[in-house]
């Protein structure tokens, strides 16, 4: 495998072997930053840049914070990987401004910038004097409306009833995304369900557990809950089946991630937006390769998603589930 996986001690082992073929001189060397490891929607993105590498016979130096709130040290980790002078710089940031210092000097030394999976928020990275590449990633206001649509499905759209949405970390423009294209396509497609809070979760079960847990006292009728992630869906669900209302909210998440894929398969999340991470991986690294050879690529690439539910994943005929991994 042509690829070289570094770990420090604020970094997470990708546990993949690296050939020694992979550190070639003459191989050019991608640096790649995501979140973290401890998501599997992160652990399904780094397989697919090592695959993507593979494919495109780079070296990967490829490195992650162990939290997807460590801002700071998500920093530190960008700022040493640019001391290898990589070829590019494919960075996942934690916020639309935490790497942007380190974005700036890659772009001093002449290094392409990608944003991986959208995360930037363009107006603050054209402050900043930012120059990105391209940004590629799902589209992230459509799997809100795709879960919204999918809910209106599953419950009627005549359907009435209080609906809770968990967002992700407060200020992250992908979680601000999926939440807003949720409530705007529901309001469209079931006029009757009502979100009665719409909260941050911090991508985390526990919190997002305690805010279905407060919701639930408090509307003891809810219908259905969307969660902008896999992770905090989970955590959803876990409460909804605690308070005996198992099988009677639905219960959307966003990802498809593994632990989401085996939920659905033992029937208790209802449903995730799957984000095919693997796929966006793999795509990263083929485009920064166009770029580096002078190539034109688009400046936003949008990864497709699909709706992942018990049916979908028994019928197994959608071509793109070869890459829910």
């Amino acid at each position: 495998m042509n690829k070289t996986i570094l770990m420090t001690a604020a970094a997470l082992a990708l546990g993949l072997a690296a050939h020694p073929a992979a550190q070639a001189a003459d191989k050019p060397v991608y640096g790649v930053l995501l979140k973290t490891l401890s998501n599997p929607f992160w652990g399904a993105m780094a397989k697919g840049v090592a695959e993507g590498g593979r494919q495109s016979d780079v070296t990967i130096f490829q490195q992650a914070a162990q939290s997807d709130q460590d801002a700071a040290t998500q920093l530190n980790l960008c700022t040493t990987m640019l001391e290898r002078k990589p070829a590019a710089l494919i960075a996942a940031a934690i916020n639309s401004s935490n790497l942007l210092p380190c974005m700036k000097s890659a772009n001093d030394a002449n290094i392409p910038v990608v944003d991986l999976d959208a995360n930037l928020d363009p107006a603050i990275t054209a402050k900043a004097g930012v120059k990105v590449a391209f940004r590629i990633g799902s589209d992230n206001i459509h799997a809100g409306m795709q879960a919204a649509d999918f809910m209106a499905q599953q419950l009627g759209h005549d359907a009435t009833g209080p609906v809770l949405v968990i967002e992700g970390l407060s200020g992250n423009v992908t979680g601000q995304m999926r939440a807003n294209g949720f409530r705007q396509e529901l309001a469209k497609a079931a006029p009757g369900l009502k979100v009665v809070a719409s909260l941050p979760g911090d991508w985390d079960a526990n919190k997002a557990a305690n805010i279905t847990n407060d919701i639930l006292q408090r509307n003891p009728n809810l219908v259905a809950i969307f969660a902008c992630n896999d992770t905090m869906a989970l955590g959803a669900v876990e409460s909804v089946f605690a308070a005996g209302r198992g099988g009677k909210v639905t219960v959307v998440g966003v990802d498809g991630t593994v632990d989401g894929v085996k939920s659905i398969k033992a029937g208790r999340l209802t449903a995730t937006v799957a984000q095919l991470p693997y796929l966006e991986g793999m795509e990263a690294v083929a485009n920064v390769k166009k770029v580096l050879a002078g190539q034109s690529v688009p400046d936003v690439i949008h990864v497709p998603t699909l709706v992942l539910t018990k049916d979908v994943l028994a019928a197994g005929t959608d071509p793109d589930l070869q890459y829910v991994k």
